[in-house]
């Protein structure tokens, strides 16, 4: 499955590579395969390079669109970050890692919503997230 799908994020800033899983208004996992490659690492930590943390939290937060926007409820609608909550970042990413990423949604309403998130890296949690969003109008 293709985020762009559902949200209108397109490279260099679309930030999950593939849906594994979504259920729409529920919860979604997808994935994020750093190559080295991508913008932001030859000036983050130069001969060290670590993806920011704040990228991060903005994968979990598509990821988090995905889910929104697969529910028929929502089209028409865009999600926009609100804010975020007790974000936790517990071990370095870096290119040629592999991240899952996975949030399930807590609240969602006609005005917007909360979610969780957390990512992992071969088992081990990167960072964990509560997220929050308000939907505008497409139109």
């Amino acid at each position: 499955m293709i985020p762009s799908d559902y949200i209108p994020h397109r490279p260099p800033f679309l930030l999950v590579d593939e849906m594994v899983s979504i259920e729409p208004g529920v919860s979604a996992v997808g994935q994020w395969t750093l190559t080295g490659d991508e913008y932001f690492f030859p000036g983050h930590f130069p001969g060290r390079p670590t993806l920011p943390g704040v990228l991060l939290v903005e994968a979990l937060a598509q990821c988090a669109g995905v889910s929104v926007m697969a529910d028929p409820a929502y089209q028409g609608r865009l999600a926009l970050f609100g804010g975020i909550q007790s974000a936790k970042f517990r071990r370095q990413v870096v290119p040629g890692d592999t991240v899952l990423l996975e949030v399930t949604m807590n609240q969602v309403t006609s005005r917007g919503g909360k979610a969780v998130g957390r990512a992992t890296v071969e088992g081990k949690v990167a960072a964990e997230a509560e997220m929050f969003f308000v939907f505008v109008s497409t139109e």
